[in-house]
């Protein structure tokens, strides 16, 4: 009795330590599951989608079973004691995980394939099943659970989820083809629900699906469904493409590859952002079969829309695009639509690395491509002008030809520009354009348009013969390679660092080979021809008359008169004002052809009709401005009365008010060479023999005489002083000194003190002094120069001394050198400075 009682001992221990053992495996195993669901669950909880109120309420009921699960494994008493409440907790958590993966199931997230492998891990271990049942309360009182308040809305939400999904559960494989095939919306959403579960549980078999016609019918549906619907209907049939890798002609997969499955998907990337993310990986991953590729780059706006979800935010769909286009652009087809969509990386990879006709193919398409600067730029950067040279090159007639065009189209850009010089293709260019091989003749054009874009950077002057080259060809040349040559003549002989080969073109007689084109037919060869003239013209100064010769300056006055062309006025304008002022031959072949006249009446048809200039109108202006000078010379009084008999003052005048800077400054000028005439032509204020004597508003009180605008070119009675003085106080100082002389012409010696007279009530001093403070070295010499015959005046010493004492101060310690002794006169004019002083 005693052997058998201590028999049972021994079997109640074993069977004791043999539970505690298995308790303890229960115990690890729901802790351990625990930790790893809060891992996933806070990795899910990134999603984007989780704003979603049917996912964002069965998640937060998830976190409750979750802490009430935590809660569990914390208490002492259970780790010691498990029981049956383990079971209990474990089927809540995968219901919770259920409920989560149904709300979900018509979207992708991330996380969502380690949390449906957890709901299956834990529904299925067999750790959880052993516990027992008997202590169920024993435990209750030491778990503490902090609940949230689930409101009404969460409650009927997930009651909704688990009545759904109820529903689902009772779908047989039949129910779903029936409600796949003819069911109506809700029916539909159902059958969807029901066949992404049998995906998922690897029920739906190849068999089965073939069978049942499961991807037509779905397609069919794909086409009439809601959005939500499409979406589902995707997202089934990229899961029933990953239960199957590989693609076989003759396997369930394969009819999704038809045509008109292809083009229900690429019709869903015009849609919602989360239908067109499924819809592209999809196509990305049906890309693998050949025949799929040839076919979806056939439907009309495929690649359109592949090429805007590339370019998109959605970092999944344009991955999934990028892999779509890389394997769609095998096909050289496929790669000029992608070129026109504005994806050009599969056309320059032809370029580089494709066959000798697969690279004029893309060649020829972007030479016919009409091209924002932005895809200029993109295309260069992309490395296109490469390729490009080398097939100008090394190419054949046809490799040359479409190259060429090409490089056309990308030189509009200054950045490309630099791209083809660094390529080393101008001596080419020169070699072809030198070339008399009658093949090669229809590659000039487009080589000289290229050469005179190229010809805009100052690259080009590194050979200070390429200029003269191009004029050894000029006469040879058809029209359209002549005006791209003088066009790139023009461009070289412009940069402000080609004196050398301006120099180079007038010692070779360049503007002799011009003059011939200022007859030319063709538009655009004459004014090509015509602005190199006007550039050159710049510097040839005392020869430019000779060079021109009468007949031709004569054509030029034709030119400026008669041309509807407003460039090619201001052209002939400026080619006229860049001959001598001081040449007589040139004045007399001008006067002769009645240049003032038409220059007036160009000044004073622009003065009328507008008060805003355009830059072609305000480059006329000022040419004009400068011609005018010629016609007011001091020297030649008669000259001058011949300008002012042809209205030229008043013309002058006006352009101190409204015309550009430049334009202004040379007004004053012409101004101040008619007034330095005007004392000595001024009538006597007591005439002896006149018959009617002049009215007293003739009367000048600067001049202390008679003064007329035509007669003595007056400045106070043309009103051309405030005009004068606004100049000095506005803002731009080009014209300062012009202005500044033009003043000081009130202010001879015999008329000084009426004209600070005069210059002070118009208020003039003050404008003169602030022309001090920011002008030039000669702006100021000739401001001290007529502040030393304002303060010879008393009243205006003490009126205006103390505001301009602190300038001259300033001059006179840190001014040039040969201001100071000046400027120290007038300081000691101002008491301010001993008449002794070293400044003197």
């Amino acid at each position: 009795m005693e052997d058998k009682s201590q028999s049972l001992s021994v079997s109640d221990a074993d069977e004791a330590t043999c539970s505690a053992t298995k308790d303890s495996e229960t115990f690890s195993g729901f802790s351990h599951s625990t930790r790893k669901l809060s891992v996933i669950l806070s990795e899910f909880k990134e999603n984007k989608i989780m704003e979603a109120s049917p996912i964002r309420k069965a998640v937060e009921s998830l976190e409750t079973e979750l802490q009430r699960a935590k809660a569990l494994v914390a208490s002492p008493r259970y780790a010691s004691s498990p029981n049956k409440r383990i079971e209990e907790m474990t089927g809540n958590l995968g219901r919770s995980i259920g409920l989560v993966l149904f709300a979900s199931h018509d979207v992708s997230m991330t996380g969502k394939e380690k949390l449906e492998a957890l709901r299956r891990e834990m529904m299925s271990a067999e750790q959880f099943s052993a516990a027992s049942s008997d202590s169920k309360s024993d435990f209750l009182d030491d778990v503490e659970i902090v609940e949230k308040e689930v409101g009404d809305e969460e409650d009927d939400v997930v009651g909704e989820i688990v009545e759904v999904e109820e529903d689902v559960s009772s779908f047989s494989e039949e129910d779903v083809v029936v409600h796949l095939k003819c069911g109506n919306d809700e029916r539909l959403k159902l059958a969807l629900c029901a066949l992404n579960t049998l995906i998922r549980d690897n029920k739906a078999t190849s068999e089965w699906i073939e069978a049942e016609g499961i991807i037509p019918v779905l397609f069919n549906r794909l086409s009439s469904a809601k959005s939500q619907d499409r979406l589902s209907i995707i997202q089934n049939l990229r899961g029933l493409v990953a239960q199957n890798d590989e693609i076989k002609p003759d396997n369930v997969q394969s009819k999704m590859t038809e045509v008109e499955y292809l083009s229900a998907l690429v019709k869903s990337l015009t849609r919602d952002e989360d239908e067109q993310r499924e819809a592209v990986g999809l196509l990305s991953t049906l890309s693998d079969v050949s025949a799929v590729r040839r076919r979806i780059g056939r439907i009309q706006g495929c690649i359109v829309m592949l090429v805007a979800i590339f370019n998109g935010e959605d970092q999944t769909a344009s991955h999934n695009a990028g892999k779509l286009l890389a394997a769609l652009s095998s096909n050289t087809q496929n790669a000029l639509h992608m070129a026109e969509a504005g994806y050009f990386k599969p056309l320059i990879k032809y370029l580089t690395e494709g066959s000798d006709m697969s690279k004029i193919l893309m060649a020829t398409a972007i030479s016919r491509m009409e091209l924002r600067d932005q895809t200029r730029a993109s295309i260069g950067e992309d490395g296109a002008i490469p390729p490009l040279v080398k097939m100008f090159k090394e190419g054949k007639l046809e490799a040359k030809l479409s190259s060429l065009s090409a490089l056309q189209n990308l030189s509009t850009l200054k950045e490309n520009i630099r791209k083809l010089i660094n390529s080393g293709i101008v001596p080419s260019l020169l070699q072809l354009l030198f070339s008399v091989t009658s093949v090669l003749m229809t590659l000039r054009e487009p080589a000289s348009a290229i050469l005179a874009r190229i010809a805009k950077s100052d690259a080009m002057l590194v050979n200070h013969d390429i200029a003269l080259q191009m004029f050894s060809i000029l006469n040879l040349s058809s029209p359209v390679i002549q005006h791209h040559l003088l066009e790139a003549l023009n461009s070289i002989a412009s940069h402000s660092s080609a004196s050398k080969v301006r120099r180079k073109m007038k010692e070779n007689g360049s503007i002799q080979l011009l003059l011939p084109f200022l007859n030319e037919t063709n538009a655009k060869t004459r004014i090509g021809a015509f602005n190199l003239i006007y550039t050159l013209s710049k510097e040839l100064s005392d020869e430019l008359t000779e060079q021109l010769g009468e007949t031709h300056l004569i054509t030029i006055v034709n030119i400026l008169s008669s041309s509807t062309s407003e460039s090619e006025k201001a052209t002939a304008a400026g080619i006229l004002s860049n001959l001598p002022v001081n040449d007589k031959k040139a004045t007399d072949i001008l006067k002769k052809a009645n240049l003032l006249p038409v220059v007036v009446s160009i000044m004073s048809s622009k003065q009328a009709s507008s008060s805003s200039t355009t830059p072609l109108s305000s480059q006329l202006v000022e040419n004009i401005a400068g011609i005018l000078t010629r016609f007011t010379v001091t020297s030649n009084p008669k000259l001058q009365l011949y300008a002012a008999e042809n209205k030229v003052i008043p013309v002058l005048v006006k352009l101190l008010s409204d015309g550009p800077i430049i334009a202004k400054c040379r007004a004053a000028m012409s101004l101040a060479q008619l007034s330095q005439n005007s004392l000595n032509l001024r009538k006597s204020k007591t005439p002896r023999w006149l018959c009617v004597p002049p009215s007293s508003e003739a009367f000048c009180e600067v001049h202390n005489g008679y003064c007329f605008v035509k007669s003595n070119f007056c400045l106070v009675k043309s009103g051309a002083v405030p005009p004068l003085i606004r100049i000095l106080e506005g803002d731009e100082r080009e014209a300062d000194e012009a202005a500044l002389g033009a003043i000081a012409t009130l202010l001879q010696d015999e008329i000084w003190e009426s004209g600070c007279v005069f210059i002070e009530k118009v208020g003039g001093i003050e404008a003169i002094v602030k022309a001090m403070e920011t002008g030039s070295v000669k702006c100021r010499e000739k401001v001290v120069w007529i502040l030393e015959r304002v303060f010879r005046v008393e009243a205006y010493r003490v009126k205006y001394g103390e505001s301009t004492q602190v300038v001259l101060i300033d001059l006179a310690q840190n001014g040039d050198a040969q201001l100071k002794p000046t400027v120290a006169k007038l300081l000691a004019q101002l008491e301010l400075l001993q008449v002794q002083s070293s400044y003197f």
